[in-house]
C-alpha cells in the first residue's frame, strides 16, 4: 500500500491507522482479483471458440494475447486518468 494515502490519518491513534492500512490493502487485493477475473472471462469468451483440443490453437493464443494487452493498456490508461483527476482535485483544496 502507498503509505502517502494515510497522510490525512495522522490524527488517528496508531491502532486505527493500522486497521485502516489493513483495510486499504484488502481493498487493493480485491480490486486486483476483480480485474484479473474480468480479464480472464472477457478474453476467454471472446477468443476461445471450441474445445476440440486440450491446448489453445495458434489463432486463440494470438487473440488472447491481443485481448489481454488491450485490456491491460485500457486499465492502465483509466488508472492514470483517475490519478490525474485525483491530483487535480487535491490541488484545488
Amino acid at each position: 500500500m502507498d503509505k502517502s494515502m494515510l497522510g490525512d490519518l495522522d490524527s488517528l491513534p496508531e491502532a486505527d491507522k493500522q486497521r485502516m492500512s489493513t483495510m486499504i490493502d484488502q481493498l487493493q487485493i480485491r480490486d486486483s482479483l476483480r480485474m484479473y477475473n474480468s480479464l480472464v472471462e472477457r478474453c476467454f469468451t471472446d477468443c476461445v471458440d471450441t474445445f476440440k483440443h486440450k491446448s489453445l490453437t495458434k489463432q486463440e493464443e494470438t487473440c488472447i494475447r491481443r485481448c489481454a494487452e488491450k485490456f491491460l493498456k485500457h486499465s492502465m490508461r483509466v488508472g492514470l486518468r483517475f490519478a490525474e483527476l485525483n491530483q487535480g482535485a487535491a490541488t484545488q483544496d
